[in-house]
């Protein structure tokens, strides 16, 4: 069992967005190899992250705002508060905020962290 108290989670800056800012809060890291970890991920008016992928899954519930998101294939849209957007492993996609309103989701991913590619230009 583990207990993760609200004033000992860790936050860090994303530096693989573009057209704003993120702060990463880190709710609880993977506690085995291959393990699941969970974040919640604030994105200022606009940014979006860089193309990436995951090893394992990651599932996004978004809390606040809406979330735009797509993959490589040119599949995305919009997401509202409530809604869950799953990216399956191995996916080239993006996530973040549309333009005119901050965004927050709850990222849970398993297998690993984010492979970081170039910015998205079209999204």
């Amino acid at each position: 069992m583990k207990h993760v108290p609200k004033d000992e989670r860790q936050s860090s800056a994303n530096v693989y967005v573009s057209g704003g800012s993120c702060q990463l809060e880190r709710l609880i890291a993977a506690q085995t190899e291959g393990g699941v970890s969970v974040a919640l991920v604030h994105f200022t008016d606009g940014a979006v992250t860089n193309w990436h992928t995951h090893p394992g899954e990651q599932v996004l519930l978004v809390t606040a705002g809406e979330c735009r998101f797509g993959n490589e294939d040119g599949e995305g849209g919009v997401a509202k508060t409530g809604d869950v957007i799953h990216f399956p492993p191995g996916e080239r996609h993006w996530h973040g905020a549309v333009e005119g309103s901050n965004m927050t989701h709850m990222s849970i991913t398993t297998v690993g962290g984010p492979h970081w590619m170039e910015p998205v230009t079209d999204a």
